[in-house]
């Protein structure tokens, strides 16, 4: 992998993307980002899970606000940080492979939205989120208007983005935003160790998954149905599925590397 930075790694097939630093008080870190966006656009073969964290006390506290106030041309300039933002976006739910955020401190703002897009988040007992946008009367980005409604409904989505709400960690998990919560201090320690063991398991399986569930969001219950079912067909007939089936008759571990 060539374009290997400080913001983008590959750690036993988890490519990890770190999206903000202790720079700037944890702002979203466009170096990052784009140098995000250029490492999904070419995902590695041995890339089997992506991590985003953030290096700082929190994972994203949100744009650079005193960056929009600094910009002679306020509109063009974050015109094009959301450009840049939205092709990372774009990068992150196309690929096949599961998204893993491990989200400590804050998440605010556009940092709030890449926790909604990850497949998996988790998050310590301090963690909370904010959309953050109302309180410098800008609007959403990154994706949230799309995200939120599909994770937590439209009723409650549009409570959360007029009223700013700050959402506990607790909050966050009834929600749905967060999938569980671990010790503070470990958030990115098991976020890695989730996405090491997601990286080592059945890759075409996952990607199935994640095919059917966008498939979902449109899908009638007759073609969902039907799409299940030319998807486990393909499956029984690949290296994974049969691996796994054959695992499981002769009562040994498969091993899907």
């Amino acid at each position: 992998m060539t374009f290997e930075t400080e913001y983008v790694t590959i750690v036993d097939g988890v490519l990890q993307i770190t999206i903000a630093t202790s720079a700037n008080g944890t702002s979203m870190d466009f170096a990052g980002i784009n140098a995000g966006t250029a490492a999904l656009q070419k995902l590695d073969s041995e890339v089997g899970a992506v991590l985003l964290t953030g290096t700082g006390a929190n994972f994203c506290a949100g744009g650079n606000v005193r960056g929009f106030a600094a910009a002679e041309d306020r509109a063009a300039h974050i015109h094009a940080l959301a450009t840049d933002l939205h092709e990372f976006v774009v990068a992150l739910d196309e690929t096949v492979v599961p998204v893993v955020a491990g989200v400590q401190g804050w998440a605010a703002g556009a940092g709030m939205s890449l926790v909604c897009l990850a497949d998996i988040a988790l998050g310590g007992p301090s963690t909370k989120l904010r959309p953050a946008y109302p309180g410098i009367g800008l609007s959403p980005d990154g994706g949230m208007s799309w995200t939120l409604p599909r994770i937590v409904g439209a009723g409650r989505a549009r409570e959360i983005l007029l009223t700013d709400a700050v959402l506990d960690a607790d909050a966050a998990v009834r929600l749905g935003i967060l999938s569980r919560l671990v010790a503070d201090e470990d958030v990115r320690t098991e976020a890695l160790n989730l996405a090491r063991t997601l990286s080592a398991g059945p890759r075409s399986t996952y990607a199935s998954i994640k095919s059917l569930l966008a498939q979902s969001n449109s899908a009638t219950l007759s073609d969902q149905l039907d799409y299940e079912r030319d998807a486990i067909a393909a499956a029984a007939n690949g290296k994974t599925g049969r691996e796994g089936v054959d695992a499981f008759v002769e009562k040994r571990k498969p091993n899907y590397t």
